[in-house]
């Protein structure tokens, strides 16, 4: 996503604030800058201006709007980066809980998927790989570390471990395709997974990565896709920006 120049608000969208009425002050200018974004008078990648010269615009108290802010940070709407401020994103991420790709995920929600790959080694299957791969324990494996962007905000981290079968992946494909996309190209088929879902607080490597508060909560899901022969062909342990991503699970009863 490019990055815009800071966009000033016209005053008029607040102008029917009601400073003395019983909604607060927070949630009416949170409303009016929703309904800016959702209207694309405030389109994706545009900076709003700091929250000390848009309080001073509009006559109010930095902390109120700093709160009407936060609210949408929450919605997944706007996002607080560093160096360059709050930024209007796309909606969050919403993954329903079957086997595809983030790549593939991102591009149906009309996201443009960007990969930084951070590592790329052979390595040897500690246990925990080994029983996940189901080899041997001290195998050859493919280790694989990447940073995956939606629209230029960073929004997961992506470890994976593959069978040796397939340590000639490249580095530049890793970072043009999803790894589901390169996978199919030599001709797997995934076609079942094992798959947990979990939080925990992000280390202080992934809060920089993600572009978090150290400590923050991080969702969590790792998995084992396997192909249509029943042999696992990656283990993946992967972690996302809880305000930008979330999954989606249809019950239906016995």
């Amino acid at each position: 996503m490019a990055q815009l120049p800071e966009q000033r608000l016209p005053v008029e969208l607040f102008l029917d604030l009601d400073r003395s009425g019983p909604v607060p002050l927070y949630y009416q200018v949170a409303q009016r800058l929703e309904q800016a974004i959702r209207d694309e008078t405030l389109p994706a990648g545009a900076r709003l201006e700091n929250e000390v010269a848009l309080a001073s615009r509009l006559g109010l108290s930095r902390p109120t709007i700093r709160r009407a802010i936060q609210d949408l940070v929450d919605q997944g709407l706007l996002v607080r980066r560093r160096g360059i401020g709050t930024q209007v994103v796309h909606g969050r991420v919403t993954r329903n809980v079957e086997l595809t790709s983030l790549y593939e995920d991102l591009e149906r929600a009309g996201q443009e998927p960007t990969t930084t790959v951070l590592d790329v080694a052979s390595a040897t299957a500690d246990e925990r790989v080994a029983e996940a791969l189901g080899v041997p324990v001290g195998s050859p494996t493919l280790h694989i570390r990447r940073l995956r962007f939606a629209d230029g905000v960073p929004l997961a981290i992506l470890d994976n471990v593959l069978p040796a079968a397939y340590a000639d992946l490249e580095r530049d494909d890793l970072e043009r395709h999803g790894l589901y996309q390169l996978l199919r190209a030599r001709g797997v088929t995934m076609r079942v997974a094992k798959q947990r879902i979990g939080a925990r607080a992000a280390t202080a490597q992934e809060a920089d990565l993600l572009d978090l508060r150290r400590g923050a909560a991080i969702l969590t899901m790792s998995r084992t896709a396997f192909d249509n022969a029943g042999v696992a062909v990656e283990y993946g342990q992967h972690c996302y920006r809880p305000d930008r991503y979330a999954f989606e699970v249809t019950l239906v009863e016995r």
